[in-house]
């Protein structure tokens, strides 16, 4: 009787961990027992099977009543219990239900539970398309919040390496990832935050040959680069296209953040700044230096300014430059004009 209980067990446990079938675990068992039945029914007396498992049916069939009552028990204990659970009617009624994979919504329920968002908000989310320009001090942070905000795509393009210098910042990398490229490392995080997102990561510098095609696939840019080069190309490339641009920068203890969209009214990024300055007037953070959690904060905002874009939330900050000074924690906002004779977006404006 030993073997026969120990070939249950064995197969009650193939089932359940291998197979990972929790009806095999329970038919398989069920299986021997009935064979074990019908060997002591149909065999005579003396009979070296029914030697083996015990001589008398009696004891196998008391079990075999038992594990049925035990069936029948959990099988009425689950029919109550789904008559008992409510109806699935949590989410709010505007919820999305189309584009989302099940299970997904829950993660976006404190989204979705936001007046100005709700269901429809999220769901323009997760068919949104945002490109982000650098994946260092900026797009770190903007990254990981865009992702778990739920962004269907997200385009980063950096041509850079992580190295150990960058830690202390760009928190989208880790220790692990130093002399990987910059966008993979990030590609991973944010696929790790959020497993239903599609990434896209370009290992390579924007340029003007590729600006305007890459753009182009995409429906809002950020702009989180640390030159001024890069920042002009993206804001041509955003003019020209009609795309609005998230744009931030950081210098030591202050950050800075706007939109720039000329053809919802607002100024380009030329308009405000015509020409870059002269060499020394506006070092970079390895020369300068730059507080740790400051592109965190600034990051943030910018992917707050996305969500803003993408969903029709709220006043984005187009027309406006929002300032924050780190060292004496202070905040404040400019007003922001087009200029007539901006020799980028002159003829987009209010277009």
């Amino acid at each position: 009787m030993i073997q026969v209980f120990l070939l249950m067990a064995g197969l009650w446990a193939l089932a359940r961990w291998g197979l990972r079938s929790r009806t095999l675990a329970y038919v398989l068992p069920l299986i021997v027992l009935l064979g074990v039945i019908a060997v002591h029914v149909t065999l005579p007396d003396g009979h070296p099977l029914r030697a083996a498992t015990g001589e008398n049916a009696r004891d196998w069939i008391v079990l075999l009543v038992l594990v049925a009552v035990a069936m029948a028990y959990r099988w009425g204990l689950a029919k109550l219990r789904a008559r008992a659970a409510p109806p699935e009617t949590a989410m709010p009624s505007d919820a999305p239900s189309g584009p989302f994979a099940p299970g997904e919504l829950n993660r976006y329920a404190r989204h979705i539970v936001l007046r100005e968002l709700g269901g429809p908000g999220q769901k323009r989310l997760k068919e949104a398309r945002v490109l982000v320009i650098g994946a260092g001090g900026l797009g770190s942070p903007a990254l990981h919040y865009l992702a778990a905000a739920g962004v269907g795509t997200i385009g980063v393009i950096d041509d850079d390496l992580v190295d150990a210098g960058n830690l202390q910042r760009q928190v989208i990398h880790r220790d692990e990832d130093i002399d990987t490229p910059k966008v993979f490392s990030a590609e991973r995080a944010m696929k790790a935050i959020n497993p239903f997102l599609t990434v896209r990561p370009y290992q390579r510098r924007l340029t003007a040959e590729i600006a305007q095609d890459l753009c182009a696939e995409y429906d809002v840019i950020l702009d989180g680069t640390d030159n001024f080069t890069t920042r002009y190309l993206a804001n041509e490339t955003a003019v020209a296209l009609g795309v609005p641009l998230v744009s931030g920068a950081l210098s030591q203890w202050e950050g800075q953040l706007s939109v720039f969209d000329p053809a919802h009214g607002a100024p380009c990024y030329q308009c405000i700044f015509p020409e870059a300055p002269a060499a020394g007037l506006a070092p970079s953070c390895a020369e300068a230096g730059v507080l740790g959690p400051l592109p965190g904060v600034v990051g943030a905002m910018m992917a707050v300014e996305t969500v803003k874009l993408i969903t029709g939330a709220g006043q984005p900050l187009r027309g406006e430059m929002m300032i924050y000074d780190a060292l004496w924690g202070e905040t404040r906002k400019i007003g922001l004009k087009p200029r007539g004779d901006c020799p980028v977006c002159a003829a987009k404006q209010g277009v």
